[in-house]
């Protein structure tokens, strides 16, 4: 029987398996390292992209502009909600024209025609400002009504502002007062915006029946309706605007 003591010794490794056996070792730690370097960098430049998409998302539409004015038409940049139905377009009409602030600026509209004697055949003082309001007011209601709830319904046209919210101050004023012209259909396709034109035209002369009779002419007409198509032009442009001033100056300043 061969003892312990006989047994062969197990080989002692070399200087040069040590050096091997090490840098194998090492070799796995870092491919480990490596790996796990690469996928933190992955997710760092994942979250990255994902903050630089949130910094740079226009700021949406408010209700109300500066708290008062209704907003109700404006649909948020990047947003595209499905077409109005006839009573969603109903209703947009209804709130702009009995929201509180629409009785206000008529008040401050015939305030000053009043003052700067628009119509003599109106008057002055108390019944003078009485005249130009009703009349302002109704002018405001016909509009909305045809506008924004009659000829969309029978032409399948929405009329909601879509703001672009990105871009130059040129391009995006051109955009905002040329949706004037344009507005998509139901289906999303931009097209001639028969609302607005022939809905104001027809606004323009009911409003002929109760207007002094210097208006009740071609000039007259024509001067009403270049006023109300280039108030609704200016009011896009606000539209469009106002939320980068709100977000870059009125909020950044508190």
């Amino acid at each position: 029987m061969v003892s312990a003591a006989e047994l062969p010794q197990a080989p002692a490794p070399t200087a040069a398996a040590l050096v091997s056996r090490n840098q194998a070792g090492n070799g796995g730690g870092s491919q480990s390292h490596d790996r796990t370097q690469g996928e933190n960098q992955d997710q760092n430049q994942a979250e990255g992209a994902a903050d630089s998409t949130t910094q740079q998302k226009p700021p949406p539409q408010p209700k109300r502009i500066l708290g008062v004015m209704p907003n109700y038409r404006a649909v948020s940049a990047g947003v595209r909600p499905p077409p109005p139905t006839p009573r969603e377009a109903f209703k947009i009409a209804t709130e702009n024209s009995f929201d509180y602030s629409a009785f206000v600026f008529v008040g401050i509209t015939s305030l000053l025609a009043e003052g700067s004697n628009a119509h003599p055949q109106l008057g002055k003082g108390a019944g003078g400002f009485w005249a130009y309001y009703w009349r302002g007011y109704l002018d405001k209601a016909d509009g909305n009504y045809w506008v924004d709830a009659i000829m969309p319904t029978v032409f399948h046209q929405d009329e909601r502002y879509y703001a672009m919210g990105e871009g130059g101050i040129l391009k995006r004023g051109v955009y905002a007062a040329s949706r004037e012209l344009i507005t998509p259909n139901y289906q999303g396709k931009n097209t001639f915006n028969v609302s607005e034109i022939l809905g104001r035209g027809v606004s323009q002369a009911i409003s002929l029946a109760y207007y002094p009779s210097q208006t009740q002419t071609l000039s007259g007409f024509s001067e009403k309706y270049a006023y109300a198509v280039g108030r609704d032009a200016l009011t896009n442009v606000f539209r469009e605007f106002w939320p980068d001033i709100d977000a870059h100056l009125i909020h950044r300043h508190r």
